[in-house]
């Protein structure tokens, strides 16, 4: 679906009827899983049916405030549901996402898609065999300062990224290339658009048993150089992400989120008088709703979605090459 597409479907407030209501349970009632019901249960276009979780108490607990049912096993939705949102811990997505494709029930599942680039490319299978949506929760593609981004994007040369956050305990399995550095791998796949050539990266553990810290610098066929850092080490949030092309210097903080654009007038640059400055005026939306409304529709009306299974699997790919080169010093 075009962006300005997906920008005016979720602009459209009408209302739909319930026959016409998508089905959808979320399977993992953690800390994600209710960030998903809490938009659910908003969504006019979208029936919450319940959440799913083999922890009960945690599941009734979200049933009650969400106003849905609670369920145990993903048998007990059979012929409950259209679509579900996957957001248990990623060993477990290979194996969730494969029952319900396998029952021709379309999955959004929370990135990384999976835990192997073997147990993505079975989901991508599944789902075409079974005539099924498969979308990858890439939140950062529906974040607004992205989309608004990628409508000036012309080749770029040089990206850096920086995203720094405080240390989660609850994600402590792995490290923050798959935690934290696989939004910036999918996103920097996406604007460049060609093959990566090489890897260079190296990292630290300071607060776990993974890497807590990581420096990675990709070589794209074509010739530009993407430098991407990600620390789980810092007391406050930083996103930002900086793209520069000919002519143009695009600025941009995911969190605000604001973009800032800079475009040469002239030919040649005598002073700052010579760059326009441009801040587009960004709709106020959230990302994750943004994800959802997506979902919904692409699988009522059986279109691609923007984040399918195999930007998914690249993501995934990308990032497993960055923790095989990753050196690490003791």
């Amino acid at each position: 679906m075009p962006l300005n597409s997906l920008l005016q479907a979720f602009k459209s407030k009408s209302a739909a009827s319930p026959r016409q209501r998508l089905r959808v349970a979320v399977v993992g009632a953690g800390r994600m899983g209710e960030f998903h019901l809490k938009h659910l249960a908003k969504l006019e276009t979208a029936a919450l049916v319940g959440v799913l979780d083999t922890q009960e108490e945690r599941a009734h607990q979200m049933a009650r405030k969400y106003k849905t049912a609670a369920f145990r096993a993903s048998a007990e939705l059979k012929g409950l549901v259209d679509a579900v949102i996957i957001a248990t811990p990623t060993p477990l997505h290979h194996e969730t996402a494969l029952h319900f494709l396998n029952e021709g029930i379309s999955c959004l599942v929370e990135k990384p898609l999976a835990s192997t680039v073997e147990e993505a490319e079975a989901l991508i299978r599944a789902a075409a065999q079974n005539n099924c949506i498969l979308q990858v929760g890439h939140i950062e593609r529906f974040n607004p300062a992205v989309m608004e981004a990628v409508q000036h994007i012309d080749r770029p040369q040089f990206i850096e990224v920086n995203r720094l956050g405080p240390y989660d305990p609850r994600v402590a399995d792995v490290g923050v290339v798959l935690d934290l550095m696989i939004h910036d791998l999918d996103i920097v796949l996406f604007l460049v658009n060609r093959p990566v050539i090489r890897v260079e990266a190296f990292g630290a553990k300071v607060l776990s048993r993974h890497e807590d810290i990581a420096k990675v610098r990709l070589h794209f066929e074509g010739g530009c150089i993407a430098d991407l850092s990600a620390s789980r080490v810092s007391l406050k949030k930083y996103r930002r992400i900086r793209i520069f092309q000919n002519n143009a210097y695009l600025s941009l903080d995911y969190a605000s989120p604001e973009l800032t654009m800079y475009r040469k007038k002239t030919e040649v640059v005598k002073s700052l008088l010579d760059i326009k400055v441009l801040k587009p005026k960004l709709p106020k939306h959230d990302p994750l709703a943004m994800e959802i409304r997506h979902f919904v529709q692409c699988v009522q009306e059986k279109n691609k979605p923007l984040v399918g299974g195999e930007h998914g699997r690249d993501a995934l790919q990308l990032a497993q090459e960055v923790l095989r080169q990753l050196k690490i010093y003791a």
